[in-house]
């Protein structure tokens, strides 16, 4: 059956060869052909934008070694869910930029935990910069995929993402279409308002598939739509024109998921409404893999991710987030 081609984007770089969001594995992303990298979005207390997963870093970077920051852990409720940690947002940048980033999954993927404690933590310009730059060193037009972390949270304890984002974006000469850009989150009301400032950019709504977004928990309470709500038909009408796509947990796409908009009949009804689909997030170790797709050897073994991935790819899908590029690469082109 023929395909189209998906665009790979690096998830948080080549996280599956060196820790997450460090510059190496921004580096080795961009060598390896992705489309797009994406980094996530959380701020610090004095409004730097940082390249991080979480606003709780006590997994990426080595703060807990650091006793001059002993006092700083804590628990808080983001998102409505409670953390203990450390926070981003109880840091200034001067503070942030004495940390080192480390392996999050140490278990799984040792070969990037021995990069442990050798980079510090990048800001959403110096990402911006240096996808510039390897777009010029490669050759080629590479995008970003911005994702903006926990807008409704963060705007709730004083530091609005909006403005800061608008900032760095324009500072960095990403924010009037000339380079290729992407903004997406779990929350719409963030993408509008972005919008609405007058960023040239795609705007993806991601999708749990799970749960419900934040930021209609904080306005509706109890009256929230679900996630699977919105993948729903009528949902999707409601979508149409208020966003360019949606990106949606694999598990939505696979053989065997629940809704009456599974696998190719869901990414169908969105390009019906002209939404594009993209995927997050194709990974090749047997933890990741849907059981059907799972092999001997452990969960960091290899299992058949290929099987998987071409049941995702024969969806349609028009973009898909890898950990290992150079996996991607070679499937989703070949």
């Amino acid at each position: 059956m023929a395909r189209r081609s998906p665009l790979v984007i690096g998830h948080r770089g080549a996280p599956g060869y060196r820790p997450e969001h460090s510059r190496s594995s921004y580096e080795l992303a961009l060598a390896m052909g992705v489309d797009a990298v994406e980094p996530d979005i959380v701020a610090t207390r004095d409004g730097v934008l940082v390249i991080r997963h979480e606003n709780d870093i006590s997994g990426t970077t080595d703060v807990a070694e650091h006793p001059e920051f002993a006092d700083r852990r804590t628990t808080k409720r983001v998102d409505g869910e409670a953390h203990t940690g450390w926070f981003t947002e109880d840091f200034t940048w001067a503070e942030l930029s004495t940390l080192r980033t480390r392996e999050r999954l140490p278990k799984l993927r040792p070969s990037s935990a021995s990069f442990d404690g050798a980079q510090p933590i990048l800001r959403l310009t110096d990402l911006l910069d240096l996808v510039r730059a390897g777009s010029v060193e490669h050759g080629r037009e590479i995008g970003v995929v911005l994702e903006i972390k926990h807008a409704t949270y963060f705007e709730g304890i004083g530091l609005d993402l909006v403005p800061l984002i608008v900032r760095d974006l324009r500072a960095a000469g990403w924010a009037d279409g000339e380079l290729p850009l992407i903004v997406e989150s779990f929350e719409q009301t963030v993408l509008h308002r972005l919008r609405q400032q007058g960023v040239s950019a795609s705007y993806i709504y991601l999708v749990e598939a799970a749960g419900k977004p934040f930021d209609q928990v904080a306005a509706l309470g109890r009256a929230a739509p679900t996630y699977r709500s919105e993948m729903e038909p009528t949902g999707l009408d409601r979508l149409a024109g208020t966003v360019d796509g949606i990106s949606v947990n694999k598990k939505m796409l696979l053989p065997g998921a629940p809704s009456l908009s599974k696998g190719t009949a869901l990414v169908d009804h969105a390009h019906a409404r002209g939404l594009r689909v993209f995927t997050w997030t194709c990974r090749p170790e047997n933890h990741f893999l849907d059981a059907a797709y799972r092999g001997h050897g452990g969960k960091a073994a290899f299992g058949e991710y290929e099987a998987e991935w071409d049941a995702i790819a024969r969806t349609g899908v028009d973009g898909v987030f890898v950990d290992h590029p150079d996996l991607g690469v070679a499937f989703f082109r070949r």
